[in-house]
């Protein structure tokens, strides 16, 4: 951030580099424009003071609307969190899921397009998705078991991937679990630092993670070239 305190206030966060994501296109659009809007503040109050330091008054502000105004589309602060994380994790494992993905036969090039989609997304979506890996504690007991089901789901299709390669006999006798949880943090740890206006895009860091990810798993003679799908940039989801 521009300037170390307790608190940004809403007028701090305006132009800031680091709050400059893709967010905006992750929204449904049956939710309306003020509802989107809304939900795009709120990433950006979350992200820089948190989930419980931030107000009703704070996301409702930013875009020029009353405290009160939040209410009309959401029952509360605690559904606007929810409705962020939901849809984060619901559209990068709609994402990497994708026919396309799925459809990869050998076991190397589909975990290296899987990465590479995964890592390009985060850092495409890196500030919502900073909400959503990093403001759990914010959901209440209902919600936080709905996105855990969700997790899990994109946890088993990466294990899967890994599983699949060991077996075939394409990567080395490796702890699948372990892995597996290696690579997925790959890809989330960037949006603690990843900035739009950086050296690298998206599809270059999906690419490198890619190439990371294969080295965990593969077998000394392993022949690594790029990902076979790429990262196209029009995929928000």
């Amino acid at each position: 951030m521009a300037k170390r305190q307790a608190r940004f206030t809403t007028q701090d966060l305006e132009g800031l580099p680091e709050l400059e994501d893709e967010s905006p296109a992750l929204w449904d659009g049956s939710l309306g424009d003020v509802p989107r809007k809304l939900l795009t503040s709120a990433v950006r109050c979350f992200a820089s003071n948190g989930f419980h330091a931030t107000t009703t008054r704070d996301i409702s502000s930013a875009v020029g609307l009353s405290p009160g105004a939040l209410y009309v589309h959401f029952p509360s602060k605690e559904v606007v969190l929810f409705e962020i994380i939901r849809t984060a994790h619901q559209r990068v494992l709609a994402y990497v899921t994708e026919p396309a993905v799925l459809g990869i036969e050998d076991p190397v090039r589909h975990l290296q397009a899987l990465v590479a989609r995964y890592t390009s997304w985060h850092a495409r979506y890196h500030v919502a998705a900073r909400v959503s890996q990093y403001e759990l504690a914010g959901l209440s007991a209902e919600h936080y078991e709905e996105i855990l089901e969700t997790r899990h789901r994109t946890n088993d299709v990466f294990r899967a991937a890994v599983e699949r390669g060991v077996t075939t006999g394409a990567f080395a006798d490796v702890d699948v679990k372990r892995v597996s949880r290696a690579i997925l943090s790959l890809g989330i740890d960037l949006v603690r630092w990843y900035r739009r206006d950086g050296t690298d895009s998206p599809g270059q860091l999906g690419e490198f993670t890619a190439q990371l990810a294969l080295k965990m798993a593969m077998t000394p003679d392993l022949d690594l070239g790029p990902a076979p799908l790429g990262t196209p940039a029009a995929s928000s989801a």
